[in-house]
């Protein structure tokens, strides 16, 4: 015969196991999007640099007499081989700076991902147990 205090003890600490466990879930799902995010934003950062360093090797072999236009919204404006190269560097570098600032974020919230799920293990291993 069981006890009926053990019952009603039983139900609310199944409540809350239920609580934290879709917490946790919820939790990984919205990190699992941030990291799909960040690699969304490091590929197309990374498209950018590529582009940047491209056609900065393409100007680098024209002369500095060849008239050379950067588009601004839908006109072009005159500008210099040497403010078209520097741009471009600038371009490449800020570029590179949000890749390695995105891949540190990237690791975190991975790590955060691993940490949820391991509470999540945990958490049904002590519930198996009890």
């Amino acid at each position: 015969m069981r006890c009926p205090t053990l019952k009603k003890m039983a139900a609310p600490v199944d409540l809350e196991l239920k609580k934290a466990f879709s917490e946790l879930q919820v939790k990984m799902i919205d990190t699992q999007q941030k990291v799909k995010l960040a690699d969304l934003q490091i590929e197309q950062l990374t498209h950018v640099q590529k582009h940047a360093k491209l056609t900065h090797a393409e100007i680098s072999t024209l002369g500095d007499s060849t008239r050379m236009y950067e588009g601004v919204g839908r006109m072009f404006i005159l500008q210099s081989k040497d403010d078209i190269a520097q741009q471009l560097k600038v371009k490449q570098k800020t570029a590179e700076e949000k890749i390695k600032e995105l891949e540190q974020k990237k690791v975190y919230l991975e790590r955060s991902v691993k940490e949820a799920e391991d509470n999540i293990r945990e958490m049904l291993l002590s519930r198996r147990a009890q």
